[in-house]
């Protein structure tokens, strides 16, 4: 799971991602890992668009571990280089 988020494809969801992995991967729990997860198998530009707010995001994949993603993205932006 490391390696995949920050392996993603594109760098901004390398940045977003693995990111937020490093950060949170040892507080989540099996269920929230499983959630991850599944979120992580979504295409780069439909995951990013959700979490910037560009579109909704369907009820199946809106759940803790997306909204901590969310977050996480809100309270530390990636910095312009």
């Amino acid at each position: 799971m490391l390696y995949h988020s920050w392996h993603r494809g594109t760098r901004e969801m390398d940045l977003l991602l693995g990111r937020f992995v490093d950060a949170n991967i040892a507080d989540l729990a099996d269920e929230e890992l499983d959630e991850l997860d599944t979120l992580m198998e979504v295409e780069d530009k439909t995951l990013f668009a959700w979490i910037i707010g560009q579109d909704p995001v369907p009820s199946e994949k809106a759940g803790p571990v997306f909204e901590r993603i969310v977050r996480f993205h809100r309270d530390n932006p990636i910095a312009a280089d």
